[in-house]
């Protein structure tokens, strides 16, 4: 056997024992290795399981209902759309000292009491009535009353700057302003006793590039 035939003849087994013994490229897997165990993903595991709430479910449900404003005025037939709103929001102890002068305001820049707002929050078809109190710090209150067992009771009160409201449906968002430039935007829904939390986002708004169209450009020709 010459040279040439000894090394064909060695190459030929070296391929049969590879093929026999299923080994494969470097890096993979052959026929006879085995799989590495598959590892198990961490599961959620509450610290406090009696505190762990279903989703969905509200925690304000376990505060007592909101009491009767004392010295309120007794909404008559016409509820809350007959009583005095300046009146309702003085005997809240916790708007009346935002309320200063209680000047009603007819638009913003001012400290005073914003107009009241009658809109449906309980979905029972009887309006609510909202109201608002600008201080001279830029901050705001807001309260929302309804009538509960033919008395008046605040089910809901917040504070913060540059306050805004707006309804959706009969929920309320509550946009108010941050020191560190951000908005924060509180959506509150009707539990049965009071409106309580079912949303809060916080948005940065983007800083200003500082960029400006250069004289005698216009902003389009600047694009």
């Amino acid at each position: 056997m010459t040279p040439s035939s000894r090394r064909l003849s060695a190459a030929l087994l070296g391929l049969c024992a590879a093929v026999a013994t299923g080994c494969a490229a470097p890096g993979g897997l052959g026929s006879a290795s085995p799989a590495p165990p598959v590892s198990m993903q961490p599961r959620p595991e509450p610290l406090w399981p009696a505190w762990t709430e279903a989703p969905g479910a509200t925690v304000g449900r376990r505060e007592p209902a909101p009491v009767p404003l004392k010295s309120a005025p007794a909404p008559g037939a016409r509820g809350l759309l007959g009583v005095d709103p300046k009146q309702v929001a003085a005997a809240d102890p916790r708007m009346r000292p935002y309320l200063g002068t209680a000047e009603e305001l007819r638009g913003p820049g001012r400290a005073g009491v914003r107009p009241p707002v009658y809109t449906d929050l309980t979905g029972d078809g009887q309006p609510n009535l909202v109201v608002a109190a600008d201080m001279p710090t830029g901050r705001s209150a807001l309260s929302v009353y309804a009538i509960s067992d033919g008395k008046i009771v605040s089910t809901l009160f917040t504070i913060g700057r540059q306050l805004t409201a707006e309804s959706i449906g009969s929920d309320l968002l509550v946009r108010t302003a941050a020191d560190d430039g951000s908005e924060q935007a509180v959506r509150y829904h009707w539990d049965g006793d009071r409106m309580t939390v079912v949303n809060d986002e916080r948005t940065f708004r983007k800083p200003d590039s500082g960029c400006s169209p250069s004289p005698g450009r216009s902003a389009q020709d600047a694009r």
